[in-house]
């Protein structure tokens, strides 16, 4: 494929940890993103949001507390939330930076947060933004320095066709194009990295699907089960991996 000229070439393919190792530990906890890079996930994957005293915290929801009693993470202090959400910056202090970390920004106003976080660890290039609208995306694309900028979303919300909008991307400064395993074929991977950009796919919780998905050749994956995931992986690389 041709690799996107402002990214830096990762190994390829990814795997990504999806809420870390969820499928053994709670997930977007440290334990899970710990867990899952002891069984050899090269990515970890979780939702970002900020608090209201500007903190970047990982949490797929968004809210704290009983249903009843629901608060949004950006009302609360980074002290008001619970002990087993971790900030960003914990997962670099207890897990490192050697890894392709893919965070799907839920809260845009958490984007300088993730910059700032990501450029101290140094973990920057290996960096993976997510969010479903590309034209949000287009406009973060001078702020995040050499981060990937992704792109996810279903191919039935592009009224114009999976190959002019992976054009358009492209075009638009973004670099990867995330969709859900069941909408990848052949003919969809090739639009893509014809087009310039990396193709991921989510949802890659099976053997059959994790062989397919690598068999198309897509760039990165991401599973609940890291130990299937990689050794899905390994298989396809055989003595490279």
């Amino acid at each position: 494929m041709q690799v996107p000229e402002a990214a830096e070439q990762p190994p390829l393919p990814i795997g990504f940890a999806h809420r870390g190792a969820r499928s053994e530990r709670p997930e977007n906890t440290i334990a899970a993103f710990a867990r899952a890079l002891e069984l050899g996930a090269t990515g970890l994957e979780s939702d970002a949001w900020i608090t209201a005293d500007g903190v970047v915290v990982l949490d797929h929801d968004g809210v704290t507390g009983p249903v009843w009693r629901r608060r949004a993470i950006s009302a609360q202090a980074r002290g008001e939330l619970p002990d087993h959400i971790p900030s960003l910056e914990d997962l670099f202090h207890g897990c490192g930076a050697e890894y392709e970390l893919s965070l799907d920004v839920k809260d845009p106003a958490a984007l300088e947060g993730i910059v700032g976080a990501s450029e101290a660890a140094g973990i920057t290039t290996r960096l993976w933004l997510c969010h479903h609208d590309w034209r949000l995306l287009a406009g973060w694309k001078s702020r995040v320095g050499g981060a990937h900028l992704v792109e996810s979303t279903r191919v039935s919300w592009m009224s114009e066709g999976l190959g002019p909008r992976a054009h358009t991307l492209k075009q638009a400064g973004i670099d990867a194009l995330n969709l859900h395993r069941g909408e990848w074929d052949p003919g969809r991977v090739a639009d893509v990295h014809g087009a310039g950009l990396y193709a991921l796919g989510w949802d890659a919780q099976s053997a059959d699907d994790i062989s397919r998905l690598l068999d198309l050749g897509l760039d990165g994956i991401y599973s609940d089960h890291v130990g299937r995931m990689m050794a899905g992986v390994k298989a396809r690389l055989g003595p490279r991996g």
